[in-house]
């Protein structure tokens, strides 16, 4: 499949699913911190080329609630937060996941399909992640652990704060990739046509 990582820098779910064998590309404003398929760009550029999925991380700056006792001062750019995010959900691609933390989205569009953690994922912290589906099925856990802290809550400030927070599991980049790849999407398919 022709898959686009929306809105990543750091190839974590791109190499994901480029092991896998498919056309994965990511595309984000800032440069790949792992070489390979990687647009710098705006990906609102080309998101009508042709993909087969697309797995989105828009920036959750203005859209979080850990952000919200801002929100009044940044209507304008909230604004602009929302309508990206809905263009991403909008866009012309038959399977679509998009990730965000809990926030205004699902107040302002609808609740999200499914509330993922870390911990589920095989790395023991704790990181509320909303998905919202179109054309997958729900994440399945593959490894739930113990040991479960706020590691990303408790991140001191730096000016590299935001891209850490932001990063991308690689348990959860994973099971997107194993679980979202052809061969099971056509068994998830199958079993709603029967």
């Amino acid at each position: 499949m022709k898959i686009l990582i929306a809105c990543e820098y750091s190839g974590i779910v791109r190499e994901a699913f480029s092991n896998k064998g498919h056309d994965a590309w990511s595309c984000d404003i800032l440069p790949t911190e792992i070489p390979g398929n990687h647009i710098q760009g705006d990906v609102l550029n080309v998101l009508n080329d042709g993909w087969d999925m697309m797995i989105a991380f828009p920036p959750c700056t203005h859209l979080c609630v850990s952000g919200a006792r801002w929100f009044k001062n940044k209507q304008k750019e909230q604004k602009e937060a929302i309508e990206f995010f809905m263009t991403l959900a909008n866009a012309n691609i038959n399977k679509i996941a998009i990730e965000n933390p809990v926030g205004i989205i699902s107040n302002r569009w609808r609740k999200p399909d499914q509330i993922i953690q870390p911990w589920q994922f095989s790395h023991g912290e704790t990181k509320a992640t909303c998905l919202w589906l179109r054309g997958l099925p729900l994440l399945k856990p593959t490894n739930i652990v113990k040991g479960r802290e706020a590691r990303i809550h408790k991140m001191p400030p730096s000016k590299d704060r935001g891209k850490l927070r932001s990063l991308t599991y690689q348990g959860i980049a994973d099971a997107m990739a194993d679980q979202w790849s052809e061969d099971n999407l056509n068994k998830y398919q199958r079993k709603f046509l029967i």
